[in-house]
């Protein structure tokens, strides 16, 4: 498209453009990136988080994630991985390994994710985000993790779709 883009609303993490008749929302942090971390415990336990997201209205079942730079200009993804765990959850990786890049919704926004594999796992207190959020962790086994994301839709949480990507991730490379 050859069409002039306009800025319809900034704020501080989002920017609403248009360009011809497509409208469409803009990361502003560094790269518009972030990060999804996939994490389990040395019991084989998935890291999950459970928060209230404003923008659909619900608790949500999630894996810890966050933006990259939202904290530390020029942070790489894997410092804010390393940070997002250890924030959300109370563990600490030892090894963080950048997985795979994408979009989220290429149609809606220019944000792009990165799954990120975290490894060798020690807890160091007991999560729960910083003082703007109020996160509950899940530590579910893997085996029974499918089962236990399908009861929490039942009850009506939103289920982030990403979920099932990691829960594919944990032990497996995209090739």
């Amino acid at each position: 498209m050859d069409e002039e883009t306009r800025t319809l609303y900034e704020g501080k993490w989002l920017r609403l453009r248009k360009q011809g008749p497509w409208e469409y929302a803009e990361r502003t942090n560094e790269g518009g990136l972030a990060v999804i971390v996939v994490a389990a415990t040395p019991e084989r336990k998935v890291l999950f988080v459970e928060q209230y997201r404003v923008p659909v209205g619900a608790r949500t079942i999630e894996m810890p994630a966050g933006i990259v730079g939202d904290v530390h200009a020029g942070e790489s993804l894997e410092l804010a991985a390393e940070r997002e765990l250890l924030e959300e959850t109370g563990w600490q990786a030892e090894k963080v390994q950048l997985l795979m890049i994408g979009p989220t919704s290429a149609g809606m926004s220019s944000e792009r994710v990165a799954f990120v594999r975290a490894t060798g796992l020690t807890r160091v207190h007991d999560g729960g985000g910083d003082e703007s959020e109020q996160i509950i962790v899940h530590e579910i086994p893997i085996d029974t993790a499918p089962a236990w994301l399908a009861d929490k839709a039942e009850q009506g949480f939103e289920m982030d779709l990403k979920l099932w990507a990691g829960l594919w991730l944990l032990d497996r490379n995209p090739d």
